[in-house]
């Protein structure tokens, strides 16, 4: 063999190992190209399903919210009912007594005043 044939084989088997290493590369490049795009569409997916959930927990929130402020509206309504009821009641009991026995009526109130009366003096 002679030197030149040597060398041929020489550069012959680093071609060889050269074109193997390429591939490989290129193989690495193409999973790693792979696995990008693997993970943008499950990033995506999980972006979309957070997003579905956090319209769900704001429709539902928002439901709480809004029955919750009928509940109080109801009840303030009917509080507000009772409250006027029992104000009327008591007029008419009051009213009732006074005629009943004004004389009464007229000495509790003179000593109401008076005792108000003192009570801002002090």
């Amino acid at each position: 063999m002679s030197s030149s044939d040597g060398e041929d084989a020489m550069r012959n088997a680093g071609k060889s190992a050269y074109d193997r290493l390429q591939k490989d590369v290129d193989s690495v490049k193409n999973d790693i190209s792979a696995l990008a795009d693997q993970i943008a569409e499950a990033l995506n997916t999980i972006s979309g399903a957070a997003q579905k959930q956090a319209r769900q927990g704001y429709k539902q929130a928002r439901a709480s919210v809004d029955s919750a402020m009928s509940e109080a509206s109801a009840r303030g309504s009917a509080a507000l009912d009772a409250a006027s009821e029992a104000a009327a009641t008591l007029e008419d009991s009051l009213e009732d007594a006074i005629h009943q026995k004004p004389l009464a009526a007229v000495g509790i109130a003179l000593g109401l005043g008076l005792l108000i009366g003192l009570t801002w003096r002090r």
